[in-house]
């Protein structure tokens, strides 16, 4: 991953110096701290300097830092005027449709779309959730201009991206035995269990993934219900009705008596799928790409820029 220096950089860089707190800067920032101090950092090592006293509170620039961030705001005013002054030339709203399947907000999503929201309000963004399979002939037929979702469709009209791989996790009560196991379980350790999948319609969906999840290592469920959400589903596991598999993106989806066990092999994991459609190389898509680089670096999640 390309590690030059960019505009966002010198702004995280230009906030902290200002807050003198890496805490007040992420806050002002909208991000958390510890991927603010990871940018920081990733930028004195490729200057090779230190910007900042870290031993001093409140922070205090260094001798390079006072030097660059004289230069910095200056670099960042230029072109916050320049992209003003185009914005202005060219201001005529455009709508960006957005599909996507409901898993994903619980996870990077929401925070894209927030930052592409900040960064071109020019834009009408809407967002519509559908399934995987509902947003390719949504795109064919322009309802949407992008789909985010975690099925493998292919279709020759249509450009898939794999944006990331998302571990799995189980969903169970506190009361539950496999609750006790805290590193980790195995797909094997629940073929017995009533597990919970979701949604029921249409298919394929999430569940037949996790079906065929367990057929990959010749194993076969033995009492499963398919319900119609994701909420729907640990909810019933809150009630100790049984277990559920889920995105490890869902487990900031908190209820009383509800924990969040590792599956532990391999294969065990959700693809996050991006589709456009193949002639779809507009700037507002290349816009949204950016936003994902953004969230990505801030996150430390591994990316190949020129896969997207």
């Amino acid at each position: 991953m390309d590690r030059a220096m960019e505009l966002r950089h010198l702004k995280y860089f230009v906030t902290v110096a200002e807050e003198q707190s890496f805490t007040k800067a992420a806050e002002k920032l909208f991000i958390a701290q510890p991927p603010l101090s990871r940018q920081i950092q990733n930028l004195e090592n490729e200057l090779g300097v230190l910007l900042f006293e870290r031993v001093s509170r409140p922070l205090q620039l260094t001798e390079a830092g006072q030097f660059l961030y004289q230069h910095a705001v200056k670099l960042i005013a230029n072109a916050e005027e320049v992209k003003s002054m185009t914005k202005r030339v060219g201001m005529v709203e455009r709508t960006v449709r957005i599909g996507f399947v409901g898993s994903l907000l619980y996870g990077l999503l929401s925070r894209i779309v927030y930052l592409y929201r900040q960064q071109y309000p020019q834009l009408k963004i809407e967002l519509i959730e559908m399934t995987t399979t509902h947003q390719i002939p949504a795109l064919k037929e322009g309802r949407i201009d992008v789909g985010f979702g975690r099925l493998r469709v292919s279709d020759p009209a249509i450009r898939r991206v794999l944006l990331r791989k998302e571990r799995l996790m189980l969903a169970v009560h506190a009361s539950h035995f496999l609750a006790q196991q805290k590193q980790g379980v195995h797909l094997a350790d629940l073929v017995n269990e009533t597990i919970f999948l979701y949604p029921a319609q249409p298919k394929p969906n999430f569940s037949s993934q996790i079906v065929n999840l367990f057929s990959e290592y010749s194993l076969e469920l033995k009492n499963f219900r398919e319900v119609r959400e994701i909420q729907l589903a640990l909810g019933l596991v809150a009630a100790g009705e049984g277990i559920c598999i889920v995105p490890e993106s869902a487990k900031t989806l908190q209820l009383t008596h509800l924990h969040y066990i590792p599956i532990l092999d391999e294969n065990a994991i959700s693809p996050v799928f991006m589709a456009t459609r193949c002639m779809d190389e507009s700037d507002d898509i290349k816009a949204l790409f950016d936003c994902i680089y953004q969230v990505y670096d801030l996150e430390a999640i591994h990316y190949d820029r020129a896969a997207f």
